[in-house]
């Protein structure tokens, strides 16, 4: 991981990004086990240590991410859709920044892989960050994921990419694994002053 990153705060969905790799626990309600997508507890530890607020939000109902963040650190806050308009809407964007005490937008980043989502980060000001692998555009469990064959893997992480940069996300990655690396890059644009 490279050196303390210069970010205000990271927001993070929860399906198809922090767990639930390919964003299909909501089909399956209770029954899926809930398990943390490839490097989120890495990113997640790292982002702690270098004292980056962190924040997950999704629009499930309270108790179904409950459930689905069971496996995430306790420091990290939930922020429920409640009464927020829903996504493209702003609104659960800066409700989220607000609810862990960030006073500014400048440096403040949400990754997902929910189109809605990503486009409600773009629309409150947000670095955005897609994901193209676990997220909801491929759909697959990471089973499923691993299952394809590499030409099939290409193919449908070549797709969701497109989805994403076509909304106009800030960068794309596959999985939580590569978030420091795309954080660094975001971090240079921020330099040669880029803003989102």
């Amino acid at each position: 991981m490279p050196h303390a990153p210069a970010f205000t705060a990271l927001l993070f969905g929860l399906r198809g990004c922090l767990v639930d790799f390919g964003g299909t626990g909501l089909d399956a309600a209770g029954t899926v086990a809930a398990r943390p997508t490839p490097g989120a507890l890495d990113a997640l530890a790292w982002l702690h240590r270098h004292q980056v607020p962190c924040a997950w939000l999704d629009d499930v109902a309270a108790e179904h991410g409950k459930h689905l963040s069971h496996a995430l650190p306790g420091w990290l806050h939930p922020v429920h859709h409640g009464d927020a308009r829903p996504w493209p809407a702003p609104d659960a964007c800066w409700k989220a920044l607000m609810q862990i005490d960030v006073a500014r937008l400048d440096g403040c980043v949400l990754v997902s892989g929910d189109p809605r989502l990503l486009q409600a980060g773009l629309n409150a000001g947000l670095w955005t960050i897609g994901l193209a692998a676990c997220g909801p555009l491929c759909g697959l469990s990471q089973e499923q994921w691993q299952a394809l064959d590499d030409k099939q893997r290409e193919h449908k992480r070549g797709q969701a990419t497109l989805q994403l940069f076509g909304l106009g996300v800030h960068s794309v990655i596959d999985h939580l694994q590569e978030l420091a690396d795309c954080l660094a890059d975001i971090g240079q644009r921020r330099i040669k002053g880029e803003k989102p």
